[in-house]
């Protein structure tokens, strides 16, 4: 990459670190993406996608490679999180919001592969920008596809990639299938019958109930999960009581659950409905239990797998002996609806607080030509077929 453009997108990004937009609020961001985009000189733009999604068409050539369609992701959201690198001159602006995932560093890469791409006179068809909003919980993927993404601005293929702290700079993660897991939350509602803390037998005591529950539940993956097959169940909130000398009438536990085979999810949804049920009726209480699941598992397809294998080593060191990530991941909504691959690009050391959704977490401007690199690398090898 060019100095002078690794420079301007460091500048972008540093921008848009220092003006968050939190999940589901990101309109200044898709402003802004719409101002930098013109200003590349892309002149097919469509804003308000699913939301405050934005979508830019890069189209090129004639013949068969003119009919191929490849889209390339990038998140924008920023998390609910107090920034505490207030030493940095791009230092979040915006109080409780701050950029700790790096979607300030994804937004930009992509923004530099439009740039790379408009450059480079070598490839023909058409590549789609999506720019998504609502990554962080906000169900931002399945709403840009209820908005029609894919009837409306057609890709056979589609590739996004996250920073992984811990990864030297620029080194490129391609996993064969699994990248990162399915994921679930879960609360339990114990009813008992509230009443006086030294008259414990004139009760039923929910908190009793509540503590079985966490021990049991917690044991679901350890004694019941293939020890090769991966799952987590962690019990993450309790509540339960008003007065210290009161036994509550309700307890409450909430947790989330993650997996990477949906044999495995299933499991667990029906232990987590089993432990409640059976807690509940060995203490004399009653359980409400939900189960709420939420992205699927992000897996690679093979055929694109090996094409972002391809564009990664031409680009970056390449890695393929990585495990999967417990984390989930919304870009696994549009590998639902058409064959892509997902990768990670590695953003330095992790130690000192940089891991992914710390307080003190920033986006290394050096990934940029790495990660603007592999996603137009991709896109044109996917469209040379």
């Amino acid at each position: 990459m060019d100095p002078s453009l690794h420079h301007r997108l460091t500048q972008w990004r540093r921008h848009l670190h220092a003006h968050p937009g939190l999940t589901l609020h990101e309109q200044h961001t898709a402003a802004f993406v719409v101002e930098k985009l013109r200003e590349l000189g892309v002149s097919e733009i469509t804003p308000g996608v699913g939301g405050h999604g934005v979508v830019a068409t890069l189209r090129r050539g004639s013949g068969q490679g003119a009919n191929r369609a490849v889209g390339l992701r990038a998140d924008m959201d920023a998390l609910p999180i107090q920034e505490t690198n207030l030493a940095l001159p791009w230092s979040s602006t915006i109080p409780g919001v701050m950029h700790a995932c790096g979607h300030d560093g994804h937004t930009t890469a992509l923004l530099g592969a439009a740039k790379l791409l408009l450059d480079d006179t070598s490839w023909s068809g058409t590549v789609q920008l999506v720019f998504q909003p609502a990554e962080e919980g906000g169900g931002g993927a399945r709403a840009m596809i209820a908005d029609g993404l894919f009837q409306r601005f057609p890709m056979d293929r589609i590739f996004g990639w996250h920073n992984w702290p811990g990864l030297p700079v620029g080194t490129v993660a391609v996993h064969e299938r699994a990248v990162m897991a399915a994921g679930a939350r879960f609360d339990i509602a114990f009813e008992g019958h509230s009443g006086h803390a030294a008259l414990p037998h004139m009760t039923r005591d929910p908190m009793l109930g509540l503590g079985h529950a966490i021990v049991a539940l917690q044991s679901i993956v350890a004694r019941g999960v293939d020890p090769l097959a991966s799952g987590v169940v962690s019990v993450t909130i309790a509540r339960a009581g008003e007065a210290q000398n009161q036994i509550a009438g309700r307890a409450e536990l909430m947790g989330t659950a993650r997996w990477l085979d949906e044999s495995v999810g299933d499991y667990i949804e029906q232990r987590i409905r089993e432990v409640a049920a059976g807690v509940a009726a060995s203490f004399g209480l009653s359980a409400i239990a939900h189960f709420s699941r939420g992205v699927p598992v992000t897996a690679n397809s093979a055929a694109e797998r090996e094409i972002a294998a391809g564009a990664a080593a031409a680009v970056a060191p390449l890695r393929r002996d990585m495990p999967p990530a417990m984390t989930g991941e919304d870009f696994s909504w549009f590998l639902a609806e058409v064959p892509g691959a997902f990768v990670w690009i590695g953003n330095g050391p992790a130690e000192a607080g940089r891991e992914l959704h710390n307080a003190g977490y920033d986006f290394s401007d050096d990934v940029l030509p790495y990660a603007s690199g592999f996603l137009a690398e991709a896109a044109k090898r996917a469209l040379a077929g």
